[in-house]
């Protein structure tokens, strides 16, 4: 492994791409510690450190961005705005014909979407900024701990101004930075990103259980990660291959198809979405509640039942969520339909099974069987923080779990495999080989 490494670091081409995409992160996490202008961020790192702290709906973004949320820093609203724009215009190719058909022209359509994304990227940081600015100004953003109710020193029209236009910027800024990794880096650079951001809470998270919990829940908590860090490798490089085999056609005096392939269904095919729908949807209703009246019935019902994790209601409705966006999401980007039409447009079939409908509905069958288990994993995974804080009262500070875990092993993997893809390149042996 340590070979491999520095076989890497010796090639100059991909050393040069290593440490470019190296200097971008460090880049990104130093951003996350300095200050918005106008913020009294003395007082912000007492509210940070104050045990009564609950992020709550928060919490989301607040992983996103590698605690730069509530360190109300340049980049406080993290990568979310762009993550939530790539959501939409995705959900929006089932909506509007345009975006379909812009999908499926190539270099040229993607580019267009692109452009697009960043469009409404830029929109939904105008309404996160507005609306994190509002949060801060009435101390909802901590929770409304003593103290930390207006945390803007210069609360005039033109303070508030530039503050949204500095959160704003920071927001455009890291989406170039993640562009500029994936065109002259390793990886995905948005995913790298969010992996970066999510992997720098895993120190001080462990520290906390450390401190709080004693040395025995610590190494508790370490076999657990370990064991769920295997089981999620283990599923996510699980897959139904589909055969495919092409008949042999002639094209002029040539002589195309007679190969077999196969069609890779994957156990989780709908990634982390889920998760982040189901944790968005239950969120609505705290959030709803915020502008009524907290004497009202049904404003007490959900601060009871939709407020913390530890309610037997809430983990059924967690999961119950997770499960119907695991299903939804699939729904949308697989059709299968329309990988029959291509198959039969070029010739390929799958054997045994007719080309064009019944081998659609030989998809959806394998596809609605295969996506029972992996939303079934899904829940369970989004689960485990909500289980840690009913046994060890580690919601907050349980790092192998939810979003989380999924993230930093979904884009670890995909990195390490792009390393192994271009080493294999240059000197026919892999990363991990």
């Amino acid at each position: 492994m340590i070979g491999a490494i520095r076989r890497a670091f010796r090639t100059p081409d991909l050393r040069n791409k290593l440490l470019f995409t190296l200097g971008i992160l460090v880049i990104f996490r130093l951003g996350s510690f300095i200050p918005s202008p106008g913020i009294d961020y003395t007082q912000v790192q007492e509210c940070v450190a104050s045990p009564q702290l609950n992020e709550g709906g928060f919490a989301m973004i607040n992983l996103f961005s590698g605690g730069a949320l509530l360190q109300l820093s340049i980049f406080a609203l993290g990568i979310m705005p762009y993550i939530t724009a790539s959501i939409i215009v995705q959900l929006l190719r089932v909506v509007i014909p345009r975006f379909e058909s812009l999908h499926k022209e190539g270099a040229s359509g993607q580019a267009k979407l692109t452009q697009y994304t960043r469009y409404l990227t830029i929109g939904l940081a105008v309404l996160n900024a507005t609306t994190l600015v509002a949060t801060v100004r009435t101390g909802a953003l901590f929770g409304g701990i003593e103290g930390c109710d207006n945390l803007i020193t210069n609360d005039t029209w033109w303070g508030i101004t530039v503050l949204v236009i500095t959160l704003v910027a920071g927001t455009g800024l890291i989406m170039w930075l993640g562009e500029q990794i994936t065109e002259h880096g390793v990886g995905n650079g948005m995913s790298l990103l969010i992996f970066t951001s999510v992997a720098s809470a895993f120190p001080s998270s462990l520290g906390a259980i450390l401190r709080e919990q004693g040395v025995d829940i610590f190494l508790i908590v370490i076999a657990v990660g370990l064991v769920l860090v295997a089981l999620v490798v283990f599923v996510e490089q699980s897959q139904r291959r589909i055969p495919v085999q092409y008949a042999k056609r002639m094209v002029g005096r040539r002589m195309f198809g007679g190969t077999s392939t196969y069609i890779p269904i994957k156990v989780n095919m709908a990634g982390v979405i889920p998760v982040i729908f189901a944790s968005s949807v239950l969120y609505l209703p705290s959030l709803i509640s915020q502008f009524f009246a907290p004497e009202s019935k049904w404003v007490e019902w959900i601060n009871t039942y939709f407020t913390r994790g530890d309610h037997p209601i809430y983990i059924a409705t967690y999961a119950l969520l997770t499960i119907f966006f695991a299903y939804f999401y699939v729904a949308i980007t697989f059709n299968p339909e329309e990988v029959a039409d291509n198959m039969k447009k070029y010739g390929g079939f799958v054997p045994g099974i007719r080309a064009g409908r019944p081998t659609a509905d030989y998809l959806s069958f394998v596809l609605s069987r295969i996506n029972f288990p992996g939303s079934l994993y899904l829940a369970f995974i989004a689960l485990i923080p909500l289980i840690a804080l009913v046994l060890i009262n580690a919601n907050q500070n349980f790092p192998f779990g939810g979003t989380s875990l999924l993230i930093v092993v979904g884009v670890g993997l995909e990195t390490v495999k792009q390393i192994d893809a271009q080493m294999q390149q240059r000197h026919y042996e892999g990363l991990l080989r």
